[in-house]
């Protein structure tokens, strides 16, 4: 069966499988968290134990002189500072030695960097509100996510390209873009996102059967 769907290649999303970039070295699962009213609470993802990564999902507006927003849809409203009760569920997950980081973007939002200023104004934003950094307005509270996830532009690639990450078509287009990821970006790891069942996202779901006999080979051999 060849594959139709599309196939999301991120740093920075939702993330399923891990590989390294000498190969397929399955260190953990990763997931969105923050998008869905029945998904639970933070703290109880991650209790499931089903996880190594939780990318709180999102902050879709940055950049361009916007002061950066979070949507955590019916989590938890950031306007009314609502959002700092994650705090105790941040560290309880961190306790468990899983990584909690912040998911820049998703499908919808306001976000486009317009120069290398506004690159580092949107940086020093994040490092004192959700990093290890001090703000009297930190949305998560005290708590300060992991920062294991570095995305960084090299000369040859397309940084629209990366944050995007979305690759239409069959496996030869899976193949053309890993190879670009592994050879353009200096990262110890590499995630390939994909959706957990076909409601998790408009397009991009692989059947578990063309996901193991088409995409994971063709992966490990590059």
């Amino acid at each position: 069966m060849s594959i139709k769907s599309a196939i999301s290649l991120t740093l920075i999303g939702s993330v399923l499988l891990m590989m390294l970039l000498s190969g397929i070295d399955a260190r953990g699962i990763a997931i969105y968290w923050g998008q869905n009213g029945n998904e639970g609470t933070l703290a109880e993802t991650c209790a499931t134990g089903n996880y190594d990564f939780v990318n709180i999902a999102f902050l879709p507006t940055f950049g361009n002189g916007q002061t950066p927003m979070i949507n955590l849809a019916g989590h938890c409203d950031h306007y009314t500072n609502g959002c700092t009760g994650l705090s105790s569920d941040i560290k309880s997950c961190q306790a468990k030695g899983i990584k909690v980081m912040l998911s820049l973007g998703g499908g919808a939002g306001s976000y486009y960097l317009t120069s290398s200023k506004d690159a580092r104004q949107v940086a020093t934003y994040l490092w004192n509100n959700f990093l290890g950094g001090q703000s009297a307005s930190r949305p998560f509270g005290d708590a300060a996510l992991d920062e294991s996830i570095l995305i960084s532009k090299v000369e040859r690639t397309n940084i629209g390209v990366i944050l995007q990450g979305t690759f239409q078509g069959d496996i030869k287009n899976l193949e053309d873009a890993w190879k670009q990821w592994t050879t353009d970006v200096n990262a110890t790891l590499i995630f390939l996102g994909l959706p957990a069942s076909p409601e998790a996202a408009g397009s991009g779901f692989i059947p578990v059967s063309d996901l193991t006999s088409q995409v994971l080979p063709a992966i490990k051999v590059l």
